[in-house]
């Protein structure tokens, strides 16, 4: 089956006002900055045609804007569908590799078999190094699905956190990016989302103990005292963050990819005439990357993949 991959580009490139303040998550960025780079692309790849727009596709008349052919901005490569068409020739930091510090993260979306994370590990780090121009990583952390912070307070929030998740395919999917670390790929790994008894279990099972454990704590309250105590126990750094839990649910992607007014115009609709790729598309995983310039305190390069199954009617 073909697979989808979707990428943001640089979204430090796309100036402030791809962020929402207040309620501004990582999902928001995510779907507007995707947007916003399929809307370049298509205005892109669109103007370098001889007649100046691309608009190679039949005449809409539901009032949606018009948009080029898909295969104008997007680039099929065998089985995967690059949305838009990445420009690798441009890929690459500005600086020598030693001046950055470069973290990954991997969402595992929870409509993707866990059996395959083997293939969402590698293809998400084969995107990264190859759009940052570099051979390893600082620091890849794992978020698995189904795992979060949730209470009245933070011992509350803590206790439910050990009862989610399933710890054999948590410490399965580790065992992957452990040997990832022993050939220097990876620097360190983290894990994000783990209470103190569901680390402590993670622990007792892993030979590579993670070196952070990322936490979202907006709908608790603090850092729960048992998970600072045992962090503090085992040299785990903690970190706070405010990543959605649902970063790409299949309604949003359909919504991205589809005819609607926001929609890239890339899988047909019901009422789409026929446009389109005809299919029901599964979303797999997103990776979050960033690039840190370690002398100057900033960020140079930060963006998005998503990977997805198109399952062709």
């Amino acid at each position: 089956m073909p697979r989808i991959v979707l990428s943001t580009g640089n979204v430090i490139l796309g100036g402030p006002s791809i962020r929402k303040p207040g309620t501004y998550r990582s999902n928001l960025e995510l779907t507007n900055s995707l947007r916003s780079n399929f809307l370049a692309a298509q205005q892109d790849y669109a103007a370098a045609l001889p007649n100046g727009n691309g608009d190679t596709s039949q005449p809409r008349e539901n009032g949606h804007r018009r948009r080029p052919a898909p295969d104008v901005w997007t680039e099929r490569d065998d089985s995967i569908i690059y949305v838009p068409r990445i420009d690798w020739a441009s890929a690459g930091l500005q600086e020598c590799r030693s001046q950055y510090e470069i973290t990954v993260k991997l969402f595992f979306l929870p409509t993707a078999p866990p059996e395959k994370r083997i293939d969402y590990i590698q293809e998400s780090l084969r995107l990264v190094t190859k759009e940052l121009g570099v051979s390893n990583i600082d620091l890849f952390i794992l978020s698995f699905p189904g795992i979060f912070f949730e209470g009245e307070c933070e011992y509350e929030a803590d206790r439910k956190n050990a009862t989610m998740g399933s710890d054999e395919e948590e410490v399965a999917t580790w065992g992957l990016v452990e040997d990832l670390y022993e050939q220097g790929q990876i620097s360190r790994l983290g894990i994000a989302e783990f209470g103190s008894e569901k680390l402590r279990r993670f622990l007792d099972k892993v030979k590579v103990r993670p070196a952070v454990d990322q936490i979202n704590i907006k709908n608790c309250c603090n850092v729960p005292p048992p998970l600072t105590k045992l962090a503090k126990e085992k040299g785990i750094e903690l970190l706070t963050h405010n990543d959605s839990t649902d970063i790409l649910p299949s309604g949003t992607l359909r919504e991205l990819l589809g005819q609607g007014p926001q929609g890239a115009g890339v899988l047909a609709d019901d009422d789409a005439n026929g446009a389109g790729l005809k299919g029901e598309i599964t979303p797999e995983w997103v990776v979050k990357y960033t690039a840190f310039v370690k002398d100057r305190g900033v960020i140079e390069n930060k963006g998005y993949f998503a990977g997805a199954e198109l399952a062709e009617a």
